[in-house]
């Protein structure tokens, strides 16, 4: 073996260096964990609605609209989900990372 060191080639990977988290990043990962909150409380919140709903279709039937109504939240409660999933996730990751820096001997 000689001692020389391995050579890498340009482009190669490398380990990501430790960088610190900045300010604007902290704040991000709250604004969005806030934002996935308030989603996920919409979208319960539609939920009850729309079981409200369906018992006050199904007692009469001249409430016939309310059980349509409820359906329209259930469609909107669908779409709602990948849009959770796509703020609540990158929030969730931040947050984490956030907090590995936070506890991290300097």
């Amino acid at each position: 073996m000689s001692d020389q060191q391995p050579h890498r080639a340009p482009g190669a990977y490398a380990p990501p260096r430790d960088q610190t988290v900045s300010d604007a990043y902290r704040r991000w990962a709250g604004i969005l964990l806030r934002i996935a909150a308030v989603i996920a409380f919409l979208m319960a919140a539609a939920f009850v609605a729309s079981l409200v709903l369906l018992v006050r279709a199904d007692a009469d039937t001249r409430n016939a609209a309310y059980g349509y109504l409820a359906v329209v939240l259930w469609a909107g409660i669908v779409l709602a989900i990948p849009v959770l999933l796509a703020v609540g996730i990158p929030g969730v990751i931040m947050r984490r990372r956030v907090r590995q820096q936070w506890t991290r001997p300097s």
